[in-house]
């Protein structure tokens, strides 16, 4: 085949043209005022073959350093994680990755119980009554908690931890300017939220107080005793929790979250520069009909026949725009379905196993860390990373690294003032002793 799409003909242009009764397609502009209408060239380049252009952009996208090119202790969000061969075998097959919102049941049963399946196993994780199925990411996840706290409880305050990742907190902050919801961080201290200076200011205004969990640092923090505090002012508790952790630690549901969102990332989806990834929501029982996107049910056909069913959609394509529980129009199926596969072949055990090797991995890193003489801050409790100071500045550390197939740390310096000259570590069970070594020796090596 010449083309892998067929392009429009001249023949094409006239005879849509003259079907809507103009003559050139200048006339569709006829309603824009001519002193307003661009008249000049685009400052772009000439087009190419396609031969051409795609040897052009395969030359542009080896310069980029990944996890395939590079060894990654890169996280802040998005982690080097191991994924199943078998996650793309599956999202691959043309029922899946060309599906669209499941409206038709019986056409959709695949689907369906992909996303059923994922809502089931999301739960299992949290702890929580009943998830939804899938959000853009872990960032707007957080979001719609927000907005969903302060509609449920009737007030305007959101109560944030410093230790919240930076971008969420902002995607927070953009949500809630538009509902005039006032947001107030809560220092962190030591790496974890100032407990005493949430407890001054919780109250009787505060619709949700949101943490994350293990926070953005790679700590624990002390859910049980910041839901107490929460819920006696009679506001929401909302986690943001990673999901691989919960296969080791305490699941948020068992602590007082009235809310658990985070990003199934960890689950067998690629880092991808970034995105697209996959946001879960999950929420306890009396929350069930503010939940945002759609749910998957299972029930069964007239013939008593297993079967699944979109059972609640309380989105504005669905009910009156007023009565909505978000705008959101969306989900992120096929990646909810990576997840739901890679927890499928990795197993409740290897959930656990996949979960220890991050705190071993990265408790190894800390002492071998400590033992070159590098200061690591923040305790002794890590999941999946840690902060370490530097000598020099982490800009200048990672650029050395680079040089040596590395891709270093995250600087801690662009959204913490405090903590210039830290880079913040990420360690993953894909990570082995000898890159450990490599990576603390360079740096060693660097600083010396």
């Amino acid at each position: 085949m010449k083309h892998r799409y067929l392009p429009m003909t001249e023949t094409d242009r006239k005879e849509m043209l003259q079907a809507i009764g103009i003559s050139s397609i200048d006339e569709l502009f006829e309603d824009i005022p001519e002193k307003v209408r661009f008249k000049g060239q685009y400052n772009i380049k000439k087009a190419k073959s396609e031969s051409a252009l795609t040897k052009e952009l395969s030359f542009l996208a080896s310069k980029n350093a990944n996890s395939d090119t590079h060894v990654s202790f890169l996280g802040a969000g998005v982690y080097d994680h191991y994924k199943p061969i078998i996650v793309d075998h599956v999202i691959s097959r043309s029922e899946f990755y060309t599906a669209y919102t499941p409206y038709q049941p019986e056409i959709s049963q695949g689907e369906l119980q992909a996303i059923f399946e994922f809502q089931t196993m999301i739960c299992e994780l949290t702890g929580m009554d009943l998830a939804n199925s899938s959000m853009y990411d872990g960032g707007t996840a957080l979001a719609e908690a927000g907005t969903l706290a302060a509609g449920h409880t009737k007030r305007k305050k959101l109560l944030v931890s410093e230790a919240v990742h930076p971008e969420s907190r902002d995607v927070v902050a953009a949500y809630a300017k538009g509902q005039f919801i006032d947001v107030v961080v809560v220092p962190q201290i030591n790496g974890v939220t100032d407990i005493e200076q949430l407890a001054s200011l919780v109250d009787e205004d505060t619709a949700a107080v949101l943490v994350q969990y293990p926070n953005f640092f790679g700590q624990i923090e002390d859910l049980q005793r910041m839901s107490e505090m929460t819920h006696e002012k009679g506001g929401l508790f909302v986690v943001s929790a990673n999901p691989l952790a919960l296969g080791i630690l305490t699941p948020p549901g068992k602590l007082g979250a009235d809310i658990t969102v985070g990003d199934a990332q960890p689950f067998g989806i690629a880092e991808q520069f970034g995105g697209p990834h996959c946001g879960y929501f999950a929420v306890t029982k009396k929350l069930m009909r503010k939940v945002p996107g759609r749910l998957v049910g299972e029930t069964t056909d007239d013939e008593g026949r297993r079967g699944y069913v979109l059972t609640l959609q309380a989105r504005e394509q669905h009910i009156r725009r007023d009565k909505a529980t978000s705008n959101i129009c969306s989900n992120q199926a096929l990646n909810a379905l990576a997840a739901s596969v890679a927890m499928t072949a990795l197993g409740k055990k290897g959930v656990q196993e996949m979960a220890y090797q991050n705190i071993a991995k990265t408790r190894y890193a800390k002492e071998t860390f400590e033992k070159a003489g590098f200061e690591v801050r923040f305790g002794n409790a890590h999941f999946n990373e840690l902060v370490v100071q530097c000598k020099k500045p982490v800009k200048e550390v990672n650029a050395h690294l680079l040089t040596k197939g590395m891709i270093g740390g995250y600087d801690l310096g662009l959204t913490y003032p405090g903590l210039s000259n830290h880079a913040l570590i990420a360690v993953t069970e894909q990570r082995t002793k000898e890159e450990i070594d490599a990576l603390v020796q360079e740096m060693e090596a660097l600083h010396a």
